[in-house]
């Protein structure tokens, strides 16, 4: 019987087998890996962009969407953090130091000397406005130092005006008329006072440092009066001399033994030395309540005191004193000369003022020389003592 071949089939692979299918699986996955590495290295492709005509719907290359994004966001907040932050931290820095910036002006304009309060105080009529101003004497003082001398003189000149404005009030008003509910006016009938905020229109800016520098001159010669035989002198002062000051005798009436005539040569240098007005025939006569020819040159012959000033005119038959003349045409001084031309009348004057008592640009040209206050009010007023109001007035400080 011949046996029958028969094929087995059997789940099992023979080993030989396995190893081929092995190596043929790693070369595939070999392959896998490497199309999927040389994928990934390669750029997206391109979405199709359909021309704007035939477009329903739009495709965009988002390739670089990522990238403007970030730097985008970085932008914005840099934006929002210059607006909310930076001005905040700007205040804080620096909104402190504009405050005090501020202040410290404000302070600037603002007199920073003291004096001290005057048991003694001066009722001020204000003219312009018919008011009655209550001052303390030194707060006065002051504000007549600053309105009767430029405070650009030296402290030494400015302190000798303290002295004489201070000696003139005290005398005032010790011996003074009364003049119904004040004691002084603020124009030159008595003395030319101004208070701080009419000075800081004034001088501005230089109110403070101005204002200091006086303040200084007043506080340094505080309480102290000049006097003669133990009274208030008559502290009488005038702008510019024309060299040498004028006895009393020869302008007022009275001979007053400390207002004598003295050299004053620092005066020389003055911008208020010289002065010239103009007249017309016409405006003389007005001026002076006379009739003089028309067309003729006039006669006027004048004599002189010793310091220079006309003591005396005529001008024509008419006869007048220096100072008439000086006050009826409103000269800057009684030291002057006339000459005619074609129906005018023009005076030369020297000097600024009635020329009695001290030269204010005279004290500052002893100052600059180095010359005290003592020593500037001791030229001017022959004869006086520095005394206190305690001293020489006692019963003014009582009140």
């Amino acid at each position: 019987m011949n046996k029958r071949k028969h094929t087995y089939y059997s789940n099992s692979v023979p080993k030989s087998l396995k190893k081929k299918k092995s190596s043929l699986e790693k070369q595939i996955m070999k392959k896998q890996q490497r199309k999927l590495e040389y994928t990934k290295t390669q750029p997206a492709p391109l979405k199709k962009i359909i021309p704007l005509k035939n477009r329903k719907t739009r495709y965009f290359d988002n390739r670089n969407q990522s990238t403007w994004k970030i730097p985008t966001a970085i932008v914005l907040s840099g934006l929002l953090l210059f607006i909310l932050v930076i001005p905040a931290v700007i205040v804080a820095m620096f909104g402190d130091g504009k405050q005090q910036s501020i202040a410290t002006q404000e302070k600037e304009t603002e007199a920073t000397v003291e004096l001290d309060q005057s048991p003694i105080s001066v009722a001020v009529m204000r003219q312009a406005k018919d008011t009655v101003e209550d001052l303390p004497l030194e707060d006065y003082v002051a504000g007549v130092v600053a309105s009767e001398m430029p405070a650009t003189f030296e402290l030494e000149a400015l302190k000798a005006q303290a002295l004489a404005a201070r000696t003139f009030t005290v005398n005032h008003l010790l011996h003074g008329n009364a003049e119904g509910n004040y004691d002084v006016t603020d124009t030159v009938n008595h003395q030319v006072f101004k208070n701080e905020q009419e000075l800081k229109q004034l001088w501005g800016k230089k109110y403070a440092d101005n204002m200091n520098k006086i303040k200084r001159a007043v506080q340094e010669t505080e309480g102290q009066i000049l006097t003669y035989n133990d009274a208030p002198i008559n502290a009488a002062f005038f702008s510019t001399s024309n060299g040498y000051t004028e006895n009393s005798e020869e302008y007022w009436e009275n001979e007053v033994s400390y207002l004598r005539s003295v050299e004053s040569p620092w005066d020389l240098d003055s911008p208020e030395y010289l002065g010239r007005e103009t007249y017309t025939i016409a405006q003389v006569e007005e001026a002076l309540a006379i009739d003089l020819p028309e067309g003729a040159p006039l006669y006027i012959e004048m004599e002189r005191t010793e310091s220079g000033r006309v003591s005396n005119i005529v001008i024509e038959d008419n006869k007048f004193t220096g100072r008439e003349v000086r006050e009826g045409l409103d000269l800057k001084s009684s030291d002057f000369t006339v000459t005619q031309n074609n129906g005018h009348l023009i005076f030369t004057t020297e000097g600024f003022g009635h020329g009695v008592g001290m030269s204010q640009y005279g004290a500052d040209g002893m100052a600059k020389e180095g010359k005290t206050y003592e020593e500037i009010v001791q030229h001017y007023y022959q004869d006086v003592d520095i005394s206190t109001i305690n001293e020489t007035a006692p019963t003014l400080v009582s009140k």
